[in-house]
């Protein structure tokens, strides 16, 4: 256990794959059990229970961590309540508010490499994508800040024969239950709105990756965000989780991870009649059409489904090729799939790092089995790997199945490096097995018609559709998804701060 060998005095530098660890990574880990955060200070569970987080690249247990149960998420839920009546945070100037939002962002910012490493141990993304996830945080956060700024609070609306206006408020506690590939990004696109517009928040990190949002919550409180407002509940999905999921006194909900467990967020949010925003699973399609640049695609497609080993709900998983390139397509992709140097997140040369854990091991290599019993022809084996010096890591290899898009493997989100091919003819026939999902968040087109690709890419039946690259989401535009992919409004848009603040319409006749 590394805390332990810390404690121990074995080195002073922890060194791992390497890499040395800062030493605010190694005196976080070994000062557990690590508490949730409430009211501005670490509180225990209060029946002592703990869990332990692991490193997915080697198994060892990096830290121990309360487990929070339905008492202590309905003790820090009403400490964020108290927090948004009684701390000044919602009435508070909204310059003042927002210049602690950018203390926060630039309090990030200068422990950037402490949390990413925490990210990178914590979930298994190599640490160049971490630095990028963090980084994104603190855009996130600066995004927010300065969009509230430029909010009208007040609106006057024109109305014949009244006096007329539209006030917005912050709504109060939010909740929010984060994923566990993505902790910290989508830490900072939960909470960042919520905050600027004035709200409190109780987040629930994955029990599999707590770790970067507990850190974030005691850097919080040390900038002069007033105690309540950021409330963090450690624990398991089935306590903790259930219980955030339950809570009558919140005001908004916020859940991303899989349709199964966000349709039991909404049907505990339906029960409370709070609204609920939902960023669920995708089966995403690129369409690629036989002008494409191969190179060009081909690396990006295969960037795509690798980054951090296609644990992302927005990627391309299905690749339906023209049926003109298909064959030059495979051969290209398989080739460079097979390149993808596999190694330890922490790791200098590693291009592509484990799972976040043994149970997602084994869901990617079942869906492999599956997916050739029901047909489909493995045209690239992956399965499992090996990484020197990490027995204990959780490591697949990308995969390539190909064959009819009824397929369980093509049908089913894998979340793995697993992609599924198909060929087509016309391009009414790539948006057609394009949108044959019950998913709906993004897809991508590759073409060097630029026209084509604006017409297939405003076919999708998606939240997303991009051109000539995937995975692209940018502050500023809507990103969201519709059918088994979302629903309740999208994040990194005005649109999402706007969710924040409820609206009274102040009316006089005249």
């Amino acid at each position: 256990m590394l805390a332990e060998r810390i404690n121990e005095g074995e080195f002073i530098m922890a060194t791992i794959q390497g890499q040395e660890l800062c030493s605010k990574v190694e005196a976080f880990l070994a000062s557990g059990p690590l508490q949730g955060w409430v009211g501005g200070k670490g509180v225990e569970a209060a029946d002592g229970g703990t869990f332990t987080t692991h490193d997915p690249g080697t198994g060892e247990v990096l830290a121990e961590v309360f487990s929070y149960q339905k008492g202590d998420v309905d003790a820090a839920v009403a400490v964020a309540d108290a927090a948004f009546k009684n701390s000044g945070w919602a009435t508070m100037p909204v310059n003042e508010r927002s210049a602690l939002l950018h203390r926060l962002a630039d309090a990030v910012e200068t422990q950037i490499e402490t949390i990413s490493q925490l990210e990178s141990l914590d979930c298994g993304k190599i640490l160049e994508q971490a630095r990028g996830d963090v980084q994104n945080f603190i855009d996130t956060m600066r995004y927010f800040a300065d969009l509230a700024l430029n909010i009208e609070r007040r609106t006057v609306l024109a109305v014949k024969n009244h006096e007329a206006a539209v006030v917005r408020h912050p709504w109060g506690p939010c909740g929010f239950i984060i994923p566990w590939n993505f902790p910290f990004l989508l830490l900072g696109w939960g909470i960042a709105p919520a905050l600027a517009a004035g709200n409190t928040v109780v987040v629930k990190p994955a029990e599999d990756t707590p770790l970067s949002t507990l850190y974030l919550a005691q850097l919080a409180t040390e900038i002069g965000i007033p105690d309540g407002v950021i409330n963090i509940v450690p624990g398991l999905g089935e306590t903790a989780g259930k219980a955030v999921s339950e809570n009558a006194s919140f005001c908004r909900m916020s859940f991303t991870g899989s349709p199964e467990v966000g349709r039991l967020v909404a049907a505990a949010s339906g029960a409370n009649l709070t609204p609920v925003k939902l960023e669920l699973g995708g089966k995403g399609a690129a369409v690629v059409f036989d002008d494409c640049d191969m190179d060009f695609t081909t690396d990006g497609l295969v960037g795509a489904i690798t980054f951090h080993t296609g644990q992302v709900c927005c990627d391309a998983t299905r690749w339906l090729v023209h049926k003109n390139i298909y064959d030059e397509f495979v051969g290209k992709v398989k080739e460079k799939m097979q390149q993808v140097a596999i190694g330890h997140p922490l790791g200098a040369a590693t291009q592509m790092g484990p799972v976040v854990n043994a149970k997602q091991r084994e869901r990617v290599l079942g869906y492999l089995e599956k997916g050739v019993a029901g047909g489909a022809e493995l045209v690239l084996e992956g399965g499992a790997a090996t990484v020197d010096g990490c027995d204990g890591g959780h490591y697949v290899k990308p995969a390539l199945l190909a064959g009819s898009l009824d397929n369980v493997a093509a049908v089913e989100e894998i979340f793995g490096p697993v992609a599924f091919l198909a060929p087509f003819e016309t391009e009414e026939e790539g948006i057609r097995l394009a949108n044959a999902t019950d998913y709906g968040l993004a897809n991508s087109v590759w073409s060097q018609d630029l026209a084509k690709c604006q017409r297939v890419a405003e076919s999708f039946e998606a939240g997303n559709g991009w051109i000539n690259s995937h995975n692209v989401i940018v502050h500023g535009v809507p990103y969201a998804g519709v059918k088994k992919s979302g629903m309740g409004g999208g994040v990194v848009s005005i649109e999402t701060l706007l969710d924040y603040y409820r609206n009274i319409s102040v009316i006089r006749p005249l």
